[in-house]
């Protein structure tokens, strides 16, 4: 197994007082628990704020877990600093959701590209690290001569381009795809998940992919994690979970994705309320202030996930009675 998540938690702590004590933590990502096989994609759907982001952003140590284990190909890089961690963190790579945001508006895309090279001690004379940056501009279907360029003068699709080329410049074995097309036009869009998809089959990546979109992650992932508040509520192949969810929030989710066709039947599920907060979340199922299926049981105890099948799991205790 490539990545191997057990019981992961990242909880920060909100300071009052004069003396910036922490009083109550945010459970952004709370006992979460998932593998991931090498060049497999698995997708990551859930509300904003239910943890999608932080969970992408422990595993790459860019967030400092609160406790649990991130294995990845049987080390546990929560454990390691300094070197090792440096070494063990070529293999995982992230690119981020906003295009503008993530590329540093004072270095050329040669620089960008090249930071990873130069930190990692892939390319030692100058002209190995041109030849390199230009093979990687040309792999993201850009011209190796926009290596003297700035972000700003790039459309939102060249930078998220120039984006996934730096991600690719030290061979990572998985990347983290934090909505990487979210703030791109529908057209751009297509593009980059065609590129995503050239390039696992080319260099066999395996992605944490993290969307909104469920058409999307259909479409790209072989298995989908839905997260709900801090935790995961159903894990299942693509084509099960948007044809038969067993979750009640993921019935939600798939209710809510528009139908081309005009003759569809489908009937949108209207949760009641909001999100609660994830600092003081409800007693047992997280799910059941806004459950059209809650019973009195379902604040007794935290559902763990339930296996119903070889690819399908759901956190409900009420899932065999609804289905």
């Amino acid at each position: 197994m490539l990545l191997e998540v057990k019981n992961l938690k990242v909880h920060f702590p909100v300071k009052r007082g004069m003396f910036q004590a922490a009083q109550e933590f945010v459970r952004a990502v709370d006992d979460v628990s998932f593998t991931i096989a090498s060049g497999e994609t698995l997708g990551l759907v859930g509300e904003s704020g239910c943890g999608k982001t932080t969970l992408g952003r422990a595993i790459v140590r860019l967030v400092e877990p609160t406790s649990g284990s991130v294995a990845l190909e049987g080390v546990d890089i929560t454990k390691l600093e300094g070197a090792p961690l440096r070494s063990q963190r070529r293999k995982l790579q992230m690119i981020f959701q906003d295009p503008y945001g993530s590329l540093n508006p004072r270095m050329t895309v040669e620089d960008i590209v090249g930071e990873a090279l130069d930190i990692h001690g892939l390319a030692e004379k100058k002209s190995a690290r041109q030849k390199r940056i230009a093979e990687l501009l040309k792999a993201v279907g850009l011209d190796a001569s926009y290596a003297q360029r700035y972000p700003h003068e790039f459309s939102g699709g060249q930078r998220q381009r120039i984006g996934i080329a730096r991600a690719l410049a030290v061979e990572p074995r998985l990347i983290v795809c934090d909505e990487p097309v979210s703030a791109l036009d529908v057209s751009v869009q297509a593009q980059i998940i065609n590129l995503l998809q050239d390039l696992q089959q080319l260099h066999g990546i395996a992605y944490l992919f993290i969307a909104h979109d469920l058409a999307v992650v259909e479409h790209i992932s072989r298995r989908v994690m839905v997260m709900y508040l801090g935790k995961v509520v159903e894990l299942a192949d693509a084509k099960t979970i948007v044809r038969a969810p067993k979750h009640p929030y993921t019935k939600a989710l798939i209710s809510a994705v528009p139908v081309v066709d005009p003759d569809s039947k489908r009937q949108r599920i209207i949760l009641p309320g909001d999100v609660p907060s994830p600092i003081h979340p409800p007693p047992g199922c997280a799910f059941h202030p806004r459950c059209p299926y809650a019973i009195a049981d379902c604040e007794r105890g935290v559902p763990g996930l339930e296996k119903f099948s070889e690819s399908q799991q759901a956190a409900c205790i009420r899932t065999r009675e609804i289905n």
